[in-house]
């Protein structure tokens, strides 16, 4: 492992993070219901619902669904009135949502938000992009479990097994931390967490679960001095999802802050904790395994309208990639293929090559690369694939960490 720099400069055990992005939360810091208020048609003319962002990306329709959504929540809570008030006002039904705590207090909404960021937004986020998407795709409502945990980053690998044994076929995780804070609760405590986590995504794996991760925020830097990526988006078992910023007729490389280290953009580049991967065939070669391996509209400013805290919000992120994704997977059947990885990259065609941007860090260009991966999912290409009987299998597994 490298000893980063900033190693020393912690004085706690490092939390995990949500990843997204909010236009107006500085409005008001502190959370409370109000009447909706109306966004501003350009900034509307420039975003998405989600079911306008499935049929820009060619989501399949009729499919049987049937697969259950779990959502790993590490922190915040919800209102149903203000799901009810989302999915009345995109014409769909609620979905049927089950809690269940790891640790910690569990769904817990309205507390005071940090000074950059509110945890609601986050579980908002995650539960109405992931049940529209799976809905655009069956026509059913969604059947979501969200796994309740603190954000202690030792919680994640636990809450990630007990959904695998609980039979959800994805799981959606949008928070998460770079490397280096990982590396560190194993130079503070003799624990190797980043191995467990990856232990953690195997077995559920093994068991039919698929995982989406959002590569996160921050750039190539995630926050650090150095270039690095975030857990568990970088773990070989997750499926690293990244963002990119989406309009009506272009796609490129979210950036918000092109020149700007550490600006908002969205995560990747390579692991030093993973070794590459055999099945990232055709993937430029790095010191580790290469984040993302795929991508999807992040940017807050061609991003997504959801419903909190009493309001309409637009809002973005790596964040939503995950869920989006996971709605999609979950409408394929009951248990998808679990370890999907190899079967992404030996299916190229599937995709949309994102070929223009950066994340301050690493060029987009033809083929995979470590800000856009394989590219954007050509939906119904991949609905094609892994609802086949004789969909293809993982042909190998990669090895599980870098000593």
């Amino acid at each position: 492992m490298n000893n980063h720099r900033s190693m020393s400069q912690r004085k706690e055990v490092p939390k995990c993070r949500p990843f997204f992005e909010m236009i107006d939360l500085t409005e008001d810091k502190l959370p409370k219901a109000r009447l909706p208020k109306q966004i501003a048609p350009d900034a509307v003319a420039k975003t998405w619902t989600v079911p306008e962002l499935c049929e820009a990306y060619g989501w399949p329709k009729d499919l049987d669904g049937g697969g259950v959504i779990g959502i790993l929540a590490m922190g915040g809570g919800y209102q149903p009135s203000d799901l009810e008030a989302y999915f009345k006002g995109i014409g769909q039904p609620m979905p049927d949502i089950e809690n269940v705590v790891v640790n910690g207090v569990g769904n817990h909404p309205n507390q005071p938000p940090s000074e950059d960021f509110d945890p609601d937004v986050e579980i908002a986020l995650d539960i109405e992009v992931a049940a529209s998407a799976y809905y655009v795709a069956t026509g059913k409502p969604a059947k979501i479990r969200i796994y309740w945990t603190d954000m202690d980053l030792r919680s994640m690998a636990p809450a990630i097994q007990k959904a695998a044994a609980d039979g959800c076929s994805v799981l959606s995780i949008s928070w998460g931390a770079p490397e280096d804070a990982w590396e560190w609760l194993f130079w503070k405590f003799g624990q190797n967490v980043a191995v467990q986590l990856e232990a953690a995504l195997i077995r559920a794996a093994a068991l039919g679960m698929t995982v989406f991760a959002a590569a996160g925020d921050r750039e190539a830097n995630a926050g650090e001095p150095q270039k690095t990526v975030n857990l568990p988006a970088a773990c070989p078992h997750a499926v690293a999802c990244a963002g990119t910023s989406k309009t009506r007729d272009k796609e490129i490389v979210w950036n918000n802050d092109p020149g700007k280290i550490n600006g908002i953009g969205t995560g990747g580049g390579y692991s030093s904790l993973f070794f590459p991967q055999s099945w990232a065939r055709g993937a430029p070669v790095g010191i580790g395994r290469m984040v993302p391996d795929v991508a999807g509209n992040a940017d807050k400013n061609t991003g997504y309208r959801i419903y909190v805290h009493g309001n309409e919000r637009l809002t973005g992120g790596t964040s939503a990639v995950a869920p989006l994704y996971a709605g999609l997977f979950a409408a394929f059947g009951k248990r998808s293929n679990g370890f999907v990885n190899p079967i992404l990259w030996a299916n190229r065609d599937c995709f949309q090559d994102i070929t223009e941007g950066n994340n301050d860090g690493w060029e987009a260009a033809v083929g995979p690369d470590p800000c856009s991966g394989l590219g954007v999912l050509i939906a119904h290409e991949l609905a094609s694939l892994f609802t086949v009987a004789n969909a293809p299998k993982p042909y190998d597994a990669p090895k599980p960490y870098k000593a």
